[in-house]
């Protein structure tokens, strides 16, 4: 089983999730700006994923700089805080299978959590081929 924490008008997202798609899974899509998060779903997601909430923190397009999060004095529980009252201040996607937890960008990061790769050639939004974690062109 496949989850990905998802924001469709993200084309880093839409690109992983299609990615996900085309490599047979059938995952489970969670829109977390409708739905929101849990302190402890933050905190397992984050540790699966070996991340602090401000290497997760989406500092772009975002409210974070406005929110004062940026600043290096702001805590890990005061930038999770944030991201609660605040979804959009998760970067985004998230995804988790069977082999681990990632923040998905770029968007060729979710090729290591699926059990088979889509048909080929694999391209992202921009257009460019993606590669595997051993840099291969997946052409």
């Amino acid at each position: 089983m496949i989850v990905i924490h998802h924001n469709p008008d993200c084309g880093t997202s839409r690109d992983v999730l299609d990615i996900i798609r085309a490599s047979g899974a059938r995952p489970v899509v969670i829109d977390y700006l409708a739905e929101g998060w849990t302190r402890p779903q933050l905190l397992a997601l984050f540790a699966a994923a070996d991340l602090t909430p401000r290497q997760a923190l989406r500092a772009t397009k975002s409210p974070a700089a406005d929110l004062g999060l940026l600043d290096e004095g702001v805590s890990d529980d005061a930038i999770l805080d944030a991201m609660l009252a605040h979804p959009v201040l998760v970067n985004r996607p998230i995804v988790a299978s069977r082999k681990g937890v990632r923040l998905c960008r770029p968007s060729e990061a979710v090729l290591g959590l699926l059990d088979s790769l889509p048909p080929g050639p694999l391209r992202n939004q921009d257009g460019q081929g993606m590669r595997n974690e051993g840099g291969t062109i997946l052409d």
